[in-house]
């Protein structure tokens, strides 16, 4: 009678320390949903960059190729205004 007690409490405590794990430490179902959320964060903000790097290295090959994107950039950011051109503001 006491082993079966003995056997008995054991297979409580076993599975009482496998369903804490389960539920609650370090791979446990909210674990893995808390690192299922970090990659999907963390693979959506690549792909941001990803879209980003690629403008970069449009712009530095159109720079690095052409005087148009230099041209353009001076009209824009500095107001530079070519030789022989009139410059009209309208307000």
């Amino acid at each position: 009678m006491t082993y079966q007690r003995i056997i008995l409490a054991t297979f409580i405590l076993l599975t009482l320390g496998l369903q804490t794990r389960l539920w609650i430490g370090e791979g446990s179902f909210a674990h893995v949903s808390g690192l299922a959320i970090e990659v999907n964060r963390q693979a959506s903000e690549n792909a941001r960059k990803v879209q980003r790097n690629a403008i970069l290295k449009a712009e530095i090959l159109d720079l690095r190729d052409g005087l148009d994107a230099i041209e353009e950039r001076a009209r824009s950011e500095l107001g530079l205004v070519k030789e022989g051109e009139t410059f009209f503001l309208v307000l």
